[in-house]
């Protein structure tokens, strides 16, 4: 969740009129405008605490001089950053702290340990990651206790479906979606090449969306619909700016599944990407 400073008010009402449209979760990070993002979220969520689901991520270290960040999965770090996130969302505990990112060079079991101490100290309640690479997330689905994997997925970023859903299926671990619109090109923007879909293939995509348009679900809710319709996927994560967005997203669980018909020939129209790298 990206709340503009300089629009507070606005985005207090926007929170509090997710939670009355039955939106219960929300998502930040400490990096997000240099942990601005989490002060802004706790003020609007301080007095709905209790009636919402918390999560925030850690890893990014800002610089000294604040000129920019770097990865630090380090146990010391992220027992120190819990704090100050804590702090800034004026809250006593956070529940589900999420690594934002990580690599297979990382001390994984360092990290581990660090969420683990976190969980038993009552800082957290649990913690995951958010990764779209599958050598990372078939390590923590391995070695850790990691509740749910936050990931980029899409009717244009199909990669996830080729084992990395259904691995985190099998371990009864949640899939937490992010990119769900891709950039908004499956909401009516302007079609680009977008991982390795080309301009025109883009378009043929998001004219086959608005095919399965139904009288009662609009574009967005159609792609919203095409993930959330996953065995594997717990939740999708989307970004509002404003009031109407938010009516139209919040109103997609009230809309037309779509039919097993339906998800076919959009897979068929959109050809499925794979992973090239960190496979």
């Amino acid at each position: 969740m990206s709340l503009d400073p300089e629009r507070e008010s606005n985005g207090i009402k926007i929170i509090h009129r997710a939670i009355e449209l039955g939106v219960n979760y929300f998502d930040t990070a400490d990096l997000y405008n240099k942990g601005l993002n989490e002060i802004l979220v706790g003020k609007a969520l301080q007095s709905k605490r209790k009636e919402i689901v918390l999560a925030t991520k850690v890893g990014n270290q800002l610089r000294a001089d604040g000129s920019g960040w770097d990865w630090n999965p380090r146990k010391e770090y992220i027992i120190k950053a819990v704090e100050d996130s804590l702090h800034r969302l004026q809250t006593d505990y956070i529940d589900l702290y999420q690594l934002h990112g990580g690599t297979i060079e990382d001390p994984i079991d360092e990290t581990i340990e660090a969420f683990e101490h976190l969980k038993q100290s009552g800082k957290i309640l649990q913690y995951g990651i958010s990764s779209i690479r599958p050598n990372v997330i078939r390590e923590y689905v391995k070695r850790s206790s990691i509740v749910s994997v936050m990931m980029q997925y899409s009717l244009l970023d199909r990669r996830p479906e080729e084992s990395v859903l259904w691995l985190l299926k099998e371990n009864n671990i949640g899939v937490l979606v992010r990119g769900s619109l891709a950039q908004g090109l499956l909401a009516g923007k302007a079609p680009k090449d977008y991982l390795g879909h080309t301009t025109a293939g883009v378009k043929k995509a998001s004219e086959a969306v608005i095919n399965y348009v139904a009288k009662d679900r609009t574009t967005i809710q159609t792609a919203l619909r095409y993930i959330l319709q996953h065995p594997a996927v717990t939740a999708s994560v989307v970004g509002v700016s404003n009031l109407e967005q938010l009516e139209e997203v919040a109103g997609t669980m009230n809309s037309p599944a779509l039919q097993a018909e339906e998800i076919k020939i959009l897979q068929e129209t959109i050809p499925a990407n794979k992973y090239a790298e960190h496979r």
